[in-house]
């Protein structure tokens, strides 16, 4: 339930701190007074759209911070639950919203940061609010359905149930159309891929060719070149040039005499060694070059194969990437596409299997979800009819009526529709098109009041429903809020006398001006000051003695009501 409401620069608000009680709190003031103000500040709380507009002018923000006690309402534990948000000691829950001038929007739940989806997520379960513009809805035939779910708890274990069906039946019917609607394209994707794939393999790439390639290209380009460089490196090793001696036969003559001198003197010897060893490293040189000359063997048609192989390689990576691995990867995936394609005709076979499967479930589990809502329109329509002889409408029928449908949706195979007949021998046609505004506000009252007891919500708000709505009539709609305030914390901001005389607390709104500025103020009603609120709104502002008594009289009648109710619960 709403423990304390306290607004902060938020229209004509200045400040205000409001506690709530159990019951029937009621909100009375002249029209324009700031009343349904303080609805719309809840209703930031709850997670409504935030306007910089709701700032009063000349201030740069506005606050809005609200006290819960969530300790009956598992639904909202629960989620507090998941966000790791921490309760007070007293189960207490305290949201806090402020919005800057310049769009900075904070909010938080009980110290914790958190967004707006969390905020309207918490907010469903913590305050129900009906307005006028509520009234509407049942205007509406998608909102039919709502009603008849939310009378029986059963339908919504079965509703999940059918949704996770309905989720898998539906991507299983959206693939399946998809492979029959692309047969065409899947055709060609295929031919296109077997190309590819014979074209790839036909080459026979291989890892490392391409380096090797372009190594051999390199040598056979430079074939000539190395010949001769070669020869003459042979030459020069082996045989000499011009009546010089060879580089062998030069170094083979200078160990021979670093040799003899070393027998003489012993610190030659290590340069002797070197010297030989070199030597003996030149002749192996020179059998190296000897062989690699013989071996050299430069044929142009050589060159060519091999530039033809490159080209292939060149061809290949222009079409399926930048390296021969790419081409490779590129095959592979081929293939497995490939494959899938290949194997698509005996998929599509497996996707209908599946999806006449899904779809025979599915229309079990509908059927499931439909005969529990014929059950629950049956039984709501006797509970809305009882509260509506109730409301003086002792000769209207509401008649709730659940339509199977020859087609799925994320609901089920149901439409409602409700009808209506206010009077005796009166055909009952569509609520929206014969109910007047008095009329809907009290079917509106009735749906509320069977809700009531079926549901977790800690707060129901009613904002200005009586609409149209006066006499006797308003007697019976008074009393029915406060039933309903019975079993839940009622918040109602109202025009009507009867239903002030039955509030547990009384919350007079009014504007003031001071400095040339407008303030709403909210404070609680004393008894006499009640009884003079209750007065001005049966009689305005001519304020007579008879007119006293008779709101006395109300507030007597009304207090007999209610302990009336009161003997009779403790009974």
């Amino acid at each position: 339930m709403l423990k304390t409401l306290a607004v902060k620069n938020f229209a004509l608000i200045e400040s205000a701190t409001i506690e709530f009680t159990d019951g029937l709190n009621v909100l009375t003031g002249e029209t324009g007074s700031g009343k349904s103000i303080l609805i719309d500040a809840l209703g930031l709380i709850l997670g409504n759209r935030a306007s910089v507009e709701y700032i009063r002018q000349g201030c740069d923000a506005l606050r809005v911070e609200a006290v819960f006690d969530v300790g009956n309402l598992l639904g909202v534990k629960r989620i507090l639950e998941d966000q790791a948000i921490p309760l007070e000691e007293d189960q207490s829950l305290i949201i806090s919203r402020t919005l800057t001038r310049t769009g900075k929007n904070t909010i938080l739940a009980n110290g914790c940061h958190i967004t707006l989806n969390t905020l309207r997520q918490i907010g469903q379960r913590l305050v129900d609010i009906h307005g006028q513009h509520e009234n509407q809805a049942l205007l509406r035939q998608d909102t039919y359905l709502g009603f008849v779910d939310s009378h029986d708890p059963q339908i919504a274990s079965c509703l999940a149930e059918y949704q996770k069906l309905y989720r898998q039946w539906e991507a299983c019917v959206r693939e399946y159309d998809n492979l029959q609607n692309t047969t065409r394209e899947r055709m060609q994707r295929l031919d296109i891929l077997q190309w590819q794939t014979q074209e790839i393999a036909a080459a026979g790439l291989k890892a490392d060719e391409e380096e090797q390639l372009a190594q051999e290209i390199k040598i056979l380009t430079n074939a000539e070149k190395i010949a001769s460089s070669v020869n003459k490196a042979y030459a020069l090793l082996s045989q000499g040039s011009k009546g010089v001696s060879s580089v062998l036969d030069q170094l083979a003559e200078t160990s021979r005499e670093l040799d003899a001198a070393a027998r003489f003197d012993q610190k030659l010897a290590p340069i002797s060694t070197v010297i030989t060893e070199c030597l003996y490293q030149l002749e192996e040189a020179a059998r190296e070059l000897r062989d690699y000359k013989d071996s050299f063997d430069y044929q142009p048609q050589d060159l060519a194969r091999l530039q033809e192989r490159m080209d292939v390689i060149y061809k290949l990576k222009r079409k399926y990437g930048p390296t021969v691995a790419d081409v490779l990867a590129y095959y592979q995936q081929a293939l497995a596409e490939l494959a899938t394609l290949e194997n698509s005709d005996q998929h599509l076979a497996q996707l209908k299997e599946l999806k006449d499967r899904l779809e025979d479930e599915l229309s079990t589990a509908a059927d499931k979800l439909d005969k529990l809502r014929r059950q629950a329109a049956k039984d709501l329509e006797e509970a809305v009819g009882a509260h509506l002889r109730d409301l003086g409408m002792a000769d209207a029928k509401l008649l709730i009526q659940t339509v199977k449908t020859d087609h799925f949706t994320a609901r089920g195979r149901n439409e409602v529709e409700l009808l209506f007949s206010a009077n005796p021998g009166e055909e009952p046609k569509r609520l929206s098109k014969i109910a007047s505004g008095g009329e809907l506000s009290r079917v509106a009252l009735a749906i509320k009041a069977v809700h009531a007891g079926h549901d977790d919500m800690g707060t129901m708000i009613f904002d200005e429903v009586d609409a149209g709505v006066g006499g006797a009539t308003g007697q019976r709609v008074a009393e029915k809020i406060a039933l309903v305030a019975g079993q839940k914390q009622v918040v109602c901001v109202t025009h009507l006398p009867q239903i002030a005389c039955m509030a547990d607390q009384h919350l007079y709104v009014e504007k003031k001006v001071a400095n040339e500025r407008t303030y709403a103020q909210v404070r609680l009603l004393q008894p006499q000051e009640r009884l003079y609120e209750i007065t001005r709104m049966i009689s305005g502002s001519a304020v007579t003695q008879a007119a006293i008594d008779n709101a006395a009289e109300m507030l007597h009648q009304a207090s007999k009501i209610k302990e009336k109710w009161k003997n009779k619960a403790q009974a």
